[in-house]
């Protein structure tokens, strides 16, 4: 793309550069004035990010050796790099080894060139792409910073970044400080169905790690998550990874595990956490379906049974069996299928879970009892991305959208991820286009 020349360098030394940016105005309206100026930046923009790719080419051309495979300067070649401002041609030297084959290029290495893209458009686009469908991401990227990219682009950038992502799954991330000291870490799992293009509806997996100071206040949270996959091998091995990490930094900590009433999430809580609890809520839904079966009419005694008897659960001893045996002794006022049925669910719920029930224990401690921040995380990173209307997913795009929402979610990980990638020196990996 050619500059219009309302943008020049002034001034360059080893440090910094000067760059000079013509904005021409429109003195009768403010936002074609705006739209001037963004077009003017994005020129700067180009010009700037030419001379920085510059200083990322190498200053000779001799012999680099690449795994084990020595390759020599070949030419110079142009290549259009894709950047938040706009198009760049830049014409780097490429290295290829003396039988020919894949072609190395020490600028692309050096600037961590993402497929054609510079480092700051892949981490804008990927994260845009991670919240929003494709189509919206071209709009807003062409509408908000004068930017046009084809939306088969877009996610194939997306998918370069998620792969990176997945490179790093395992890496050890920081965790920011805290306000205050950590005294609980709660565990958490569940899945929510998405649509797959082929298996149809399949169950995605969310993890979450949370720490809590003594009083019960959330401090941070992890977040994982896993497109659908049998056997769930991949997401309880990342989980476990995080798990054995925070038991590293938080060996003092209680370790509880919280969720709902399917069997295979206990299987696996029950190995990693000292204390387990069956979510409270989960459980008020059913004693809450008894007391409509038990004052039908009534709302006022109705509501009043279901605070006592909820009451007792957070905050005496024993209540959970004391209220299993009254559910037992019920007699219904109305004895129709449906309430039969809510009691008997309730009754069946409470007999399978007394063991997860000690709400009394957790709640003097200040412990959680609530698995809403795994609940929110279903919604939060698979569906208010994954199920929108019409969406049928790969397995595999799936993955990369769930691995990068993770990481963003968490908090400062996703620029922690950006910091690394930036550090590492991949001397040992030669960088392809798309």
């Amino acid at each position: 793309m050619a500059l219009n020349m309302t943008a020049v360098i002034l001034t360059r030394n080893e440090k910094s550069f000067t760059l000079q940016i013509e904005v021409p105005v429109d003195s009768d309206n403010m936002l074609s004035s705006e739209d001037l100026l963004q077009d003017a930046l994005n020129e700067g923009g180009r010009l700037a990010t030419g001379e920085l790719l510059q200083r990322f080419e190498v200053p000779n051309h001799d012999p680099v050796v690449l795994r084990g495979q020595k390759l020599t300067y070949k030419h110079q070649v142009a290549k259009r790099y894709e950047t938040p401002y706009g198009v760049f041609t830049f014409e780097r030297a490429v290295y290829q080894g003396h039988c020919g084959g894949v072609t190395w290029s020490p600028l692309d290495h050096n600037a961590h060139i993402i497929g054609a893209a510079t480092p700051k458009l892949a981490k804008m686009v990927s994260w845009k792409y991670s919240k929003i469908p494709a189509p919206a991401v071209a709009e807003d990227l062409e509408s908000n910073h004068g930017r046009k990219l084809a939306l088969s682009y877009i996610k194939h950038l997306s998918d370069a970044v998620g792969f990176l992502v997945e490179d790093h799954t395992y890496d050890e991330y920081d965790i920011p400080k805290l306000d205050e000291p950590v005294s609980s870490i709660a565990i958490g799992l569940d899945g929510t169905c998405m649509l797959l293009c082929e298996g149809g509806w399949r169950e995605a997996m969310c993890g979450t790690i949370s720490l809590y100071d003594a009083s019960g206040h959330r401090q941070y949270t992890i977040y994982t998550a896993a497109a659908p996959e049998y056997g769930k091998s991949s997401f309880l091995g990342h989980l476990e990874h995080e798990i054995r990490r925070i038991k590293d930094r938080f060996p003092n900590a209680h370790y509880i595990g919280i969720a709902d009433g399917a069997k295979s999430n206990w299987c696996f809580l029950k190995k990693h956490t000292d204390y387990q609890t069956l979510d409270f809520f989960h459980v008020s839904e059913y004693i809450g379906a008894v007391a409509q079966a038990l004052f039908p009419v009534n709302e006022k005694q109705r509501e009043a049974w279901l605070e006592d008897r909820l009451h007792r659960l957070k905050h005496k001893m024993g209540a959970a069996s004391r209220l299993l045996r009254e559910l037992e002794a019920v007699d219904l006022p109305k004895k129709t299928t449906a309430n039969v049925e809510k009691l008997y669910k309730a009754i069946s719920y409470m007999k399978n879970n007394q063991s997860l029930m000690r709400y009394y224990q957790s709640v003097s401690k200040n412990w959680p009892i609530g698995s809403g921040v795994t609940e929110a995380a279903c919604k939060t990173l698979v569906k208010q991305r994954l199920c929108g209307s019409g969406m049928r997913w790969k397995h595999q795009s799936a993955a990369i959208i769930l691995g990068i929402r993770a990481l963003s979610q968490t908090k400062e990980r996703w620029e922690q991820f950006w910091e690394r990638f930036m550090a590492v020196h991949r001397a040992n990996e030669p960088v392809s286009a798309f």
